[in-house]
């Protein structure tokens, strides 16, 4: 079990860029930030994940810029960019930018991909998912450089969020490079990854702690409430250490009334 003592409870919405016109997504986010959420993440594909598979849909680096401009005090990022869609160099560069525009608030979340409609229809090779673990890997380094190299550089430390589970890449990719890390994981499954990432985090002699857990939740267990939401599925959780929790919404109409309980058990955990 990770001490985590230390760092607060935060709770992120994923605003799905999906099935909505853009004027809709723009006032989920502003509600989203006037409702008190901590980060407000979007999606890296090209076309809805489920409903109508032509529907509606928004591109993420583009929207994070506006995002950018549009925001004051949450934090913003991808959950997750797809490593496969970019030059790393270029990401760097945009990751960089949006940054700036935010006053320093982007989380550079990334991600080997897995989408395969998306490659298919944009041009890229899909390859097996070991080889496009493989690409992120070498391209993480990468990313660092260029953010390092360019001028200026980032507004301050740009926190390096990486998603998936893979115990043999992904974990070890965390270990060596992410200020966070994002799962779908319930309890039990989590607690087994996390002793296989403190086993990666030893091996190269990195302090566990200075990764933040950040889990994907949804529902609002039985009845609906915040008491619920915090005994059942975030309390086991938090236990263990994690301490985002990302709260999905989909388009077009964003109901934040799952967001809502999740920041009052937040505010109720950090009291």
């Amino acid at each position: 079990m990770i001490d985590m003592t230390s760092r607060p409870v935060r709770i992120a919405v994923q605003i799905q860029p999906q099935h909505a016109t853009y004027n809709q997504i723009r006032d989920a986010l502003r509600r989203a930030e006037d409702l008190g959420a901590d980060v407000a993440f979007n999606w890296d594909h090209f076309y809805p994940l489920n409903g109508d598979p032509d529907g509606k849909h928004f591109e993420c680096w583009t929207m994070l810029a506006a995002w950018a401009e549009q925001t004051s005090r949450i934090q913003l990022g991808a959950l997750v960019t797809c490593n496969s869609y970019r030059n790393p160099d270029l990401l760097a560069d945009m990751a960089r930018t949006v940054d700036h525009i935010s006053g320093g608030r982007l989380i550079l979340g990334i991600g080997s991909g897995w989408f395969e409609k998306d490659y298919e229809q944009y041009g890229f090779d899909f390859k097996t998912a070991g080889r496009r673990l493989d690409d992120l890997a070498a391209a993480l380094p990468r990313i660092e450089s260029r953010l390092a190299a360019l001028n200026p550089t980032p507004v301050g430390r740009l926190p390096m969020l990486i998603g998936g589970g893979g115990e043999k890449k992904t974990l070890r990719l965390v270990a060596q490079h992410a200020n966070i890390w994002h799962s779908f994981a319930d309890a039990e499954v989590l607690s087994h990854k996390l002793e296989v990432l403190r086993g990666h985090c030893d091996a190269i002699g990195r302090p566990m702690e200075e990764i933040e857990i950040s889990v994907g939740v949804g529902g609002r267990g039985r009845d609906g409430i915040a008491p619920t939401v915090a005994d059942e599925i975030g309390k086991p959780l938090y236990d263990l250490g994690a301490r985002l929790f990302t709260v999905p919404v989909g388009g077009p109409d964003y109901d934040f009334a799952d967001l809502q309980d999740w920041i009052v058990w937040r505010d109720r955990m950090n009291a």
